[in-house]
């Protein structure tokens, strides 16, 4: 599985577990070590002015630590007590800065001209919103130009849902430190922009089993595998995309292109809303039919242009009827939700079934309000695998991926370049295309959304849905070559 990421309450049992045979204050210690090697790091050789913002937690002691290692190697330190120091441990911290001649001040400057600065403020123990002179701090923070490094997790993030607490904006950290073992909260939500680039440092302590976990290429394994010689387009399997209702056909023909281009041997495409269609100029291998007249079908991928009429709601029947594992998208999702029978069929399925809903469809589907959604991330996506018995792809900044009875993952590619029309359709089109070569639906998945991710990263602009799927292809083909970053030209 790919790397653990563990809950605030999963942590707090893994410290007390190690705290057991340490002498009181190491893991502390080893934080603010840990610490200081990285900001010392980050501009070798140079000596550097730093600024720690130290709150009044185990945080702040943290924050202590770091500032009087990073003295010890002769950077120029200041160190902001912005609360008075509520535990033994913080208090610890403290005294041996003030010992050792630390610079300390109560006032943050105006003009603070510094090379990094360092948030200590709160960590994840941090249960209500920032106020007062914490959130005060963390606003000057985000005012400077100097890099912010953050100490285990930026001041105010909800560590396991990668939310605000309270819905008060916190640090916005350039990077960020984080310790014993990393948490959900950095790696989807508003986590991705607070936290920037995350670097682990496990304190010497062992990893223990998690329930989620960041998705890596070696969860999808068998997808990477070379395709043996003696195969044929039979081998590949058949999948069908049902959607292109009036106006939308281009939906459906993103989705079959990325079905196609991810390897699928056939491709067949129904325009419910525009029967006369029957070549794609851009794509002339893939074949129209409706779906009554396609046979012996290993997935079909519904709701990409599909729209919502009754034409619509009939098409998701007959695609809930079949045996075929499943890919539900777009309206696909939204007629899903407005029937209650049809979410009943659903549950009872016998073949996989995939559900990729952005955060609107999700409330949709779990009736509650996109707000809700958002706020918990992972729990929205895991209560719909549940409640639906199927795979659950929660879209959106970090994707969370759910499966009844697994471990959740948090896809860690994409970027923002993602954020245009139809990347979603083809999203379920490479999830389709997977399935119909036979793969496991939790591994295409998987595979599926760590592909389509990647094929985001090359810029942040100027990519368009139909980029996608003929990047997410070569990125694959990287993946089982074993040289990720190989250049196009070596993939022909």
């Amino acid at each position: 599985m790919g790397a653990p990421l563990y809950t605030i309450a999963e942590l707090r049992a893994i410290e007390k577990e190690r705290s057991r045979d340490l002498p009181a204050g190491t893991l502390m210690a080893r934080a603010g070590a840990a610490a200081a090697s990285f900001i010392g790091a980050m501009r070798a050789g140079e000596t550097l002015s730093i600024c720690v913002l130290a709150g009044p937690g185990n945080n702040g002691g943290d924050g202590y630590v770091t500032a009087t290692e990073l003295r010890a190697a002769r950077h120029e330190v200041t160190c902001f007590r912005l609360a008075e120091p509520t535990t033994d441990e913080a208090r610890g911290a403290f005294n041996a800065w003030r010992a050792a001649g630390g610079n300390t001040r109560t006032d943050l400057p105006a003009d603070g001209r510094f090379d990094v600065i360092v948030d200590g403020l709160l960590g994840i123990g941090q249960t209500r919103p920032l106020q007062g002179a914490l959130l005060a701090a963390s606003q000057w923070s985000n005012a400077q130009r100097a890099p912010v490094v953050a100490l285990d997790v930026p001041s105010g993030l909800d560590a396991d849902r990668g939310c605000w607490v309270g819905g008060v904006e916190g640090v916005s950290a350039t990077s960020t430190i984080t310790f014993i073992g990393d948490k959900p909260g950095l790696h989807t939500g508003d986590g991705l922009d607070a936290a920037g680039p995350v670097t682990l440092d496990a304190l010497g302590t062992e990893p223990t089993a998690s329930r989620i976990a960041l998705l890596e290429p070696f969860d999808f394994a068998p997808v990477i595998q070379p395709r043996r010689r003696n195969t044929h387009k039979g081998t590949y399997g058949k999948t069908l995309v049902i959607g292109g209702n009036s106006g939308m056909v281009g939906a459906a023909l993103l989705a079959a292109r990325a079905a196609l281009r991810i390897g699928a041997g056939r491709v067949y495409v129904d325009c419910i809303g525009a029967p006369e269609f029957r070549v794609d100029p851009l794509q002339p291998e893939l074949m129209f039919s409706p779906y009554a007249s396609v046979d012996n079908l290993q997935s079909i991928i519904i709701g990409c242009g599909l729209g919502t009429d009754d034409a619509a709601r009939r098409a998701l029947q007959t695609a809930l009827d079949s045996d075929a594992s499943l890919v539900i998208d777009a309206d696909g999702l939204n007629v899903l939700s407005r029937g209650p029978a049809l979410a009943d069929h659903l549950s009872a399925r016998g073949a996989p079934t995939v559900l990729t809903p952005h955060p609107l469809e999700a409330a949709r589907l779990l009736e509650t309000s996109v707000e809700d959604v958002q706020l918990d991330r992972v729990a929205s996506a895991r209560e719909l695998a549940a409640r639906y018995r199927s795979v659950v792809v929660l879209k959106g900044a970090g994707t969370v991926i759910a499966t009844p009875g697994r471990s959740v993952m948090i896809n860690p590619t994409g970027s923002a370049a993602l954020a245009t029309a139809g990347t979603g359709d083809v999203l379920a089109g490479l999830i389709g295309g997977l399935l119909a070569q036979h793969f496991d639906a939790r591994q295409a998945t998987l595979a599926a959304v760590w592909l389509h991710g990647a094929a985001g990263q090359s810029s942040e602009i100027g990519i368009v849905a139909s980029d996608v799927a003929p990047r997410a292809a070569f990125e694959l083909q990287r993946l089982r070559l074993g040289r990720p970053g190989a250049s196009d030209a070596t993939l022909y």
